[in-house]
């Protein structure tokens, strides 16, 4: 690109044109407005070997995954479902129904993630979570079912098992935790023991979630990775990776004898976490007849003014959190 400008003098006739008429004056373009070019600065060797070997150690996040549904379009969808478990929990109350939901699945299959989602928007005093760890001495001397009975709800309750009885066929009997009487039992009783759940009119949805290897490896190594969520790998999750196809067998029997019409199994296919946690809310939601009983919105009278005679204590008497943020 040049400049132009207009020159009236008599330089016009030597450029072949009459004089007086102006001619066109062609100028360099002056280089001061171009920007120069920064050239890029190489590193070290011994710096460019760490920046590499830092790189190779990175996983993806847990939360991070490979999902395709846009964090907006997610978060607006969890926002009109959870505030439909807020009705279906008034309709609960007002209806004394008790709900009863099982998670089981594959390690880091995103189990507690969903849970979280579906107790978060409720009140914790009509709806809450129950994960139990290894039975003690005492019981495991009782019936099987026993303890897990105890936290079964009351009239107008909602209870979350973040695992449940169905240990007994899954790590249980992987893990050699049990004998196989104690096994072949299990696999007799716990169709009838569901049964009379449902009979007292328990609503019973049981949900088992699934995640390929690929995607449990994933899951694994960013937790090694994460010192918030390294609390996470518990030594039967190690050795988990090691029993895959043991864990498939367990759960392939599981199904087939406790796939009953009145509490069949729910696979939620949860190698996008996002779409698992969104579609299992949903789920819940059409698996239970609630109406909207929301009550109006309330008017909050005036607020009653402080008696004259009334002095509050002085601050120098009392601790205060430093202001730390």
């Amino acid at each position: 690109m040049h400049s132009t400008s207009l020159d009236m003098g008599n330089n016009a006739s030597q450029e072949g044109l009459p004089a007086g008429q102006p001619a066109l004056v062609v100028e360099p373009v002056s280089q001061k407005g171009k920007k120069k070019k920064k050239k890029k600065k190489s590193l070290a060797p011994e710096k460019r070997a760490n920046l590499s070997s830092s790189n190779a150690l990175y996983r993806p996040s847990e939360q991070e995954g490979v999902s395709k549904l846009s964090s907006k379009k997610y978060e607006k969808e969890l926002a009109r479902l959870q505030l439909e478990l807020v009705k279906m929990q008034y309709w609960v109350k007002h209806t004394g129904a008790r709900i009863v939901i099982l998670f089981e699945g594959r390690d880091a299959a995103g189990k507690g993630g969903t849970i979280k989602r579906i107790t978060e928007p409720l009140n914790p005093r009509g709806c809450r979570v129950v994960a139990l760890g290894t039975p003690s001495d005492r019981e495991k001397t009782e019936w099987y079912f026993q303890r897990y009975v105890a936290h079964l709800p009351a009239a107008g309750e909602i209870v979350c098992f973040d695992r449940s009885w169905y240990n007994r066929a899954g790590v249980e009997r992987v893990m050699g935790f049990c004998t196989d009487a104690e096994y072949q039992e299990f696999m007799r009783s716990c169709p009838e023991f569901e049964r009379m759940l449902v009979r007292s009119g328990i609503i019973l949805l049981k949900y088992w979630f699934s995640v390929s290897d690929e995607e449990q490896e994933r899951r694994f190594q960013s937790r090694t990775l994460d010192p918030a969520r390294r609390w996470k790998l518990s030594p039967m999750d190690l050795e988990s990776r090691n029993r895959w196809v043991e864990y498939s067998q367990a759960k392939d029997t599981m199904f087939a004898n406790t796939n009953i019409p009145e509490a069949p199994w729910f696979t939620v296919e949860a190698d996008d976490k996002k779409r698992a946690r969104l579609n299992c809310l949903h789920h819940v939601l059409s698996k239970i007849p609630y109406v909207d009983m929301t009550p109006e919105q309330m008017e909050l009278p005036p607020r009653q003014i402080a008696p004259h005679d009334y002095v509050r204590s002085p601050r120098n008497e009392q601790f205060f959190v430093p202001h730390v943020y």
